[in-house]
């Protein structure tokens, strides 16, 4: 195999059947797996034998997990129902009853919800902390303190994470680093290379591509994901066979698609920076020497009426979600953040205007011409 991502990500996702040559990887769509005789079932038990169940494993998601892992260049991986089950099953590899662990303010809103409401029914207290102010975070580290937590890219008003920086502080501190790198995607960023000891993706959006899974991924040191997969097994929060075949197909493409989504996205935003609908352009700088990525974040509060906004996107699609092909956009403040504290929102930016466009792979002329009308026809006179 090429030492090029671009290699990588196409033939990473390959397990071979030994007795049948198929070019690609057969779907194994079976709940469980059978045995000659009861010497072979204890074969199981002992680690000389792969699969029993498939709630306890499967060679379809052993492939998503392992080739994630090694695109993110982490040693081990594992696949889960959603991100939001990969994410919890990483927390729980770490933090217990009892336990406190840091996490960044401006996080996705549904990871948002997952901290702030159900870890500490399970004994975890959870601190939200500005890590734009990095010299904050240390201030927060407790005696119980075993996570901090963080993007590499925020959803969704696109902050760069000092990845480098957030790494010394946590090894400094004997604490687990955990990092969503759902936006940047490996091809872009690779938080494991920085330090983070966890790395967590939504499949959903980038690795799958297509807007037809819901999955998730999470890697990282062996003995963390060891653990990891044992929650992800006893919550019964185990990823379908084909559900990750679907991933694992979707991933072949992750290069060339985020090429164009990237490209697409530099080109939109610069052109949105010039347009005097728009009050503010939130689109990260100096992310990987490949670009930035494929999220563009505005705020239209004070020069256009929302409603008519997205009353005039024509083609480009309202969803609540973010990446897939297609150009579309979505509303924090009624969606993804709808649930944070009123003064949180405020505080981050969340406002009536901010809209989220996750950038297509269309013709980026198209795309610009889709927004330049409808913040014509919806803005105030």
């Amino acid at each position: 195999m090429g030492k090029h991502f671009d290699t990588k990500s196409v033939h990473l996702s390959s397990i071979q059947d030994k007795k049948i040559n198929s070019k690609s990887t057969p779907i194994y769509q079976t709940s469980a797996f059978k045995f000659k005789n009861l010497e072979e079932l204890e074969s199981f038990y002992q680690g000389k034998n792969d699969y029993l169940y498939t709630r306890v494993g499967n060679p379809n998601t052993d492939e998503l997990g392992t080739a994630v892992a090694q695109l993110e260049g982490a040693p081990s991986g594992v696949a889960a129902a959603s991100g939001t089950a990969a994410i919890l099953a990483g927390i729980l590899s770490v933090a217990k009853q009892g336990d406190h662990i840091i996490a960044a303010t401006d996080i996705y809103g549904g990871t948002y919800q997952l901290l702030a409401n159900e870890l500490p029914d399970l004994g975890i207290e959870v601190s939200f902390v500005d890590f734009a102010e990095g010299e904050e975070i240390a201030g927060h580290i407790k005696g119980n303190t075993k996570m901090i937590y963080s993007e590499s890219v925020s959803n969704p008003l696109l902050r760069k994470e000092d990845l480098q920086a957030l790494s010394v502080l946590a090894n400094d501190a004997q604490l687990v680093l955990m990092i969503d790198n759902t936006f940047a995607t490996p091809y872009l960023s690779r938080p494991y290379e920085y330090g983070a000891d966890l790395v967590v993706h939504s499949a959903t959006k980038y690795i799958g591509g297509h807007s037809d899974i819901t999955a998730g991924v999470l890697v990282g040191h062996e003995e963390l994901i060891e653990r990891a997969k044992q929650k992800v097994v006893n919550l019964g929060s185990s990823l379908s066979p084909f559900e990750a075949w679907l991933t694992c197909r979707g991933l072949k493409t992750l290069s060339v698609r985020m090429e164009r989504h990237v490209a697409n996205a530099q080109r939109l935003a610069d052109e949105l920076r010039k347009h005097d609908a728009v009050e503010k352009v939130y689109y990260p700088e100096d992310v990987s020497p490949l670009g930035n990525g494929a999220i563009v974040t505005i705020d239209i509060t004070g020069t256009c009426d929302v409603d008519v906004f997205f009353q005039s996107l024509g083609w480009i699609k309202i969803v609540p979600t973010l990446a897939g092909v297609e150009t579309s956009v979505s509303y924090p403040l009624a969606t993804s953040h709808r649930a944070l504290p009123e003064e949180t929102r405020e505080r981050l930016g969340i406002t009536e205007g901010l809209i989220r466009i996750s950038v297509g792979i269309e013709a980026a002329d198209d795309i610009i011409a889709g927004f330049n009308e409808a913040l014509k026809q919806s803005k105030r006179r």
